[in-house]
């Protein structure tokens, strides 16, 4: 594969990881009250204000990273946040299933696209055990668009730091 190639591969790639963030952005904020809840089925020991703070900022964060990456803007930034979000949402969703939690994840809503006839795909696309793989593979693409931004930047490749 031409350098070339590679290089339009990775921005399809990172373009269909801003898509899928834009996707769950817009499921969160379409349906606050429900994300909120999907949060405390979670049953995280943390503080009631932490949880309802996370509601607020976390679809406003994937809007922007999604758009940023859809863009092709500031691909660092964006690709550090998402690939720290969606490690956070792997040791989230994996401790969830662990622990046997029947929980919906809260991230992806066919509601939003007018596609919520089908109950059984919507279960299956919101259940903790499909969210816990999804996250993991969209973990693996995002820290491999990371790894390749990173060592194709010519603040890496020169070995100068950015200023």
């Amino acid at each position: 594969m031409t350098t070339d190639t590679a290089g339009r591969v990775r921005r399809l790639l990172g373009g269909l990881l801003g898509a899928l963030m834009l996707w769950a952005a817009v499921s969160k904020l379409a349906n606050p009250t429900d994300f909120l809840g999907s949060i405390y089925a979670y049953e995280l020991p943390l503080p009631r204000v932490l949880v309802q703070t996370v509601a607020v900022v976390l679809p406003w964060l994937e809007l922007l990273c999604g758009l940023l990456l859809v863009a092709g803007l500031w691909l660092e930034t964006a690709l550090v946040l998402v690939t720290s979000l969606l490690a956070l949402f792997v040791l989230a969703t994996g401790q969830a299933w662990i622990r046997g939690l029947e929980i919906g994840c809260g991230c992806f809503s066919l509601k939003v696209f007018g596609l919520d006839s089908n109950p059984g795909l919507e279960h299956f696309l919101e259940s903790v055990a499909f969210a816990f793989f999804r996250n993991l593979a969209l973990l693996t693409l995002a820290a491999f668009l990371l790894r390749k931004q990173l060592s194709t930047s010519p603040s890496v490749v020169q070995g100068k730091i950015p200023s």
